[in-house]
């Protein structure tokens, strides 16, 4: 991945805009530009209730939200680590100067939070758009994506990623949403001490037919080039006939915020498990392949499987801290991709949305955290 922009490493202490709390009004921002409210659904309609995302919108016509985010940098900061997602929202293009839409949102990343990184060791079909912008997935639109953190199962992962509309779905294609928090607090404390002790093993395969290839993932044709990569950071690869390839790599499932040190719940352990596919997805590569071939399937870091009744709670934590909002042409989300989890609902129609990350955090970076934590 790429470096972090010197201005934008991580100070793993919490800033004093954070320990401040300091709650900004409207009546507070630059010029009285925009309105801040909190954006919640239910049966479609917009409610103040919800806390994830919040919405910014313009104030007035004509607000340039690439200057007004670079002039507000702390602000988003603070609203970012209590929300976990902001939601910027009637902004205008025309009032940026950027002539094309990717640009515009290309720029209001470099600006918020430092060049798009690149997507490294893929778990979901993607297309380069323009430099390291991409469509979000180019997964069937028929299917939903369970949520997650993106890149939970690596070493490394992005602590922002964005989502720009541009095109709303006809019908559905909403990007759920989950605060981690929220979702570690309902999840028992019995169920979260072992995974705290016995991490989370992922197992993926690659080259058997189904799910993405292993030049993909990596993105290379150079088995050396893998092997290096998996051997600096931390990946077991294993490959087998026919120009197959196996990894084993072991993550932690609990980590702290590095910004606020919160018990976040982040990993891939639930979404990469069979389980967790469509039934009719599920029982087709549970015909086809042997569970130790499977695309993708994960274990206790010990190699042990995951309860059933322990992955339903999962589940059921994360469908029960989930919000969603539907898009909007020109949206601009924001989101702490440790705070926050997201996926995808089914749409019909054409649906673009795109997507960019920033702000590489290193396992190394965080403060280990106890076996044991109420």
């Amino acid at each position: 991945m790429s470096n972090m922009p010197h201005h934008h490493k991580l100070d793993l202490k919490i800033p004093d805009v954070v320990k401040r709390k300091a709650i900004l009004t409207s009546h507070t921002l630059q010029e009285n530009l925009v309105k801040i409210e909190h954006l919640g659904q239910s049966h479609g309609e917009l409610h103040p209730e919800n806390t994830l995302p919040l919405l910014i919108r313009p104030a007035v016509d004509g607000v340039d939200l690439i200057a007004w985010t670079n002039n507000n940098r702390e602000l988003l900061e603070t609203y970012l680590l209590k929300h976990g997602g902001i939601l910027f929202r009637n902004f205008s293009l025309r009032a940026t100067g950027f002539s094309t839409p990717v640009e515009y949102f290309e720029q209001f990343i470099t600006g918020v939070s430092g060049e798009p990184l690149e997507y490294h060791e893929r778990s979901s079909p993607r297309s380069k758009i323009s430099g390291n912008i991409y469509t979000s997935t180019d997964h069937p639109p028929d299917q939903s994506i369970f949520l997650h953190n993106e890149n939970s199962y690596q070493q490394s992962w992005p602590l922002r990623i964005f989502f720009f509309c541009k095109l709303p779905a006809q019908q559905g294609g909403e990007t759920p949403l989950a605060d981690a928090r929220k979702i570690y607090e309902r999840i028992d404390p019995a169920i979260r001490d072992r995974f705290r002790q016995k991490q989370v093993l992922y197992v993926r395969n690659f080259g058997d037919g189904f799910g993405l290839s292993w030049q993909t993932i990596f993105q290379t044709t150079d088995k050396k080039v893998v092997e290096q990569y998996c051997q600096k950071s931390g990946i077991e690869c294993e490959w087998k006939s026919d120009n197959r390839l196996r990894t084993r790599a072991v993550r932690p499932a609990i980590v702290s915020h590095p910004m606020t040190g919160e018990m976040l719940w982040f990993n891939h352990a639930t979404f990469f498990h069979v389980t967790t596919l469509e039934p009719g997805i599920r029982d087709i590569l549970l015909t086809e392949f042997d569970e130790e071939d499977l695309p993708n399937n994960t274990y206790y870091g010990d190699g042990t499987p995951i309860e059933h009744a322990v992955l339903d709670e999962l589940r059921q934590a994360y469908r029960e801290e989930t919000v969603a909002f539907s898009w909007q042409e020109g949206d601009i989300l924001m989101l702490d991709n440790m705070l926050t989890a997201h996926g995808r609902a089914p749409f019909v129609g054409p649906r673009q949305i795109l997507t960019g990350m920033s702000i590489v955090v290193h396992e190394e970076m965080l403060e280990k955290v106890p076996p044991h934590t109420a």
